[in-house]
């Protein structure tokens, strides 16, 4: 049986991002702190993005205004000091120090990361209504169209300030695939805000690609630690499914989806386990329940939450309480507290503890 989850875990979850030092001075957001040197990664927009989903969301939770100022500082990064107008793209990962992107060699620009963004910034303009915010997740919507999709696919990383797509390499990041319909989910609701069919057409064609190539996606890889790797890209698939729930096709890719996740997850987590991993499966598990498409698994939901709730950091202090660890190896922690893993497995923790109380409502837009 599951641990039932605190009351306050999620506020946890959040205090985490505002005490810990995982969200710089700037607004800007970390990729992880590494506990085994002492300091955060550098700051990246598509982990700032997803601080925004999530804080936006533990303020919905809880109406707790600090969280709004939180999420409005790395929502205002974004759109101030990270998006580039012209170029109608968002730069990868920046330097703590270093929050403009001309004050250092231009990284480059992920497809993935943008759709990330264009969510995070829609996340806050749902609250705010404030147009600053659904302006720039407009434009960037309109340059994903433009810049990202190259010969009836679409690049996952381009090459700035040139925007000529980068030679695709064997790590899933690199190459296109299914897991890029998370972030294709940005124009799905980019065109039921503005109606325009551009965006309608965009995301459709990246659901028709990604249906077509998700069943080799698994295992993909001879390797367990990386075929767990490529579990977290695959549930990104699933979860762009969302939007199309009611579609036959979809519904039996997410039933199949969620059963050869749950194998591949068990067989290897006591060689390399990913907390986001679980998390997600827990979130996607929730989803298909309350849609109807799988019945709820009540004993394999309560894995899942125990083992979510295992990476959760409880002492070490404010660089590790309320956060969650990114992985164990063998059994052994590793080094990072990390911001997705910390967002992802609060909000399943929390969808999981409104389910056992028998009142979760879910909202597709407050996926983080």
């Amino acid at each position: 049986m599951a641990p039932l989850v605190a009351e306050d875990a999620l506020e946890r979850a959040g205090d985490w991002f505002l005490c810990s030092g995982i969200q710089e001075p700037s607004g800007g957001v970390a990729r992880y702190y590494r506990s085994d040197w002492g300091r955060n990664a550098r700051i990246s927009t598509e982990i700032t993005g997803y601080a925004v989903t999530f804080l936006m969301y533990v303020y919905r939770r809880t109406g707790q205004a600090k969280y709004l100022d939180s999420a409005l500082r790395a929502a205002r990064f974004l759109t101030r000091q990270t998006w580039d107008r012209e170029l109608l793209l968002f730069p990868f990962e920046l330097s703590p120090e270093l929050s403009m992107p001309g004050a250092a060699p231009t990284p480059p620009a992920y497809f993935f990361d943008s759709g990330i963004v264009a969510r995070g910034l829609l996340a806050a303009w749902r609250v705010t209504q404030d147009d600053e915010f659904l302006d720039v997740a407009i434009s960037t919507g309109r340059g994903m169209i433009e810049h990202f999709r190259v010969a009836n696919q679409l690049a996952p990383i381009l090459l700035l300030p040139s925007r000529q797509p980068m030679p695709y390499e064997p790590r899933w990041s690199a190459s296109p695939g299914c897991y890029q319909l998370k972030s294709a989910m940005a124009w799905q609701d980019l065109f039921e805000i503005t109606g325009d069919s551009a965006f309608h057409q965009a995301y459709e064609d990246a659901l028709k690609s990604a249906l077509a190539s998700h069943a080799s996606f698994l295992p993909g890889d001879p390797v367990p630690e990386r075929v767990m790797d490529r579990l977290h890209a695959y549930l990104y698939f699933l979860e762009g499914l969302l939007p199309v729930a009611d579609r036959p096709e979809c519904r039996a890719a997410m039933q199949q989806g969620m059963v050869r996740v749950a194998l591949y997850l068990r067989k290897i987590a006591p060689q390399f386990a990913r907390s986001d991993v679980y998390a997600q499966l827990l979130r996607v598990r929730l989803f298909c329940s309350s849609l109807g498409i799988v019945a709820m698994d009540a004993r394999a939901a309560e894995e899942e939450a125990s083992a979510t709730e295992g990476f959760r950091f409880y002492t070490g202090g404010e660089r590790f309480t309320g956060g969650f660890g990114f992985g164990l190896q063998s059994g052994r922690e590793m080094p990072f507290v990390n911001p997705v893993s910390t967002a992802f497995c609060g909000q399943a923790l929390d969808m999981w503890r409104q389910c056992r109380a028998g009142g979760l409502t879910l909202d597709r837009h407050l996926l983080v």
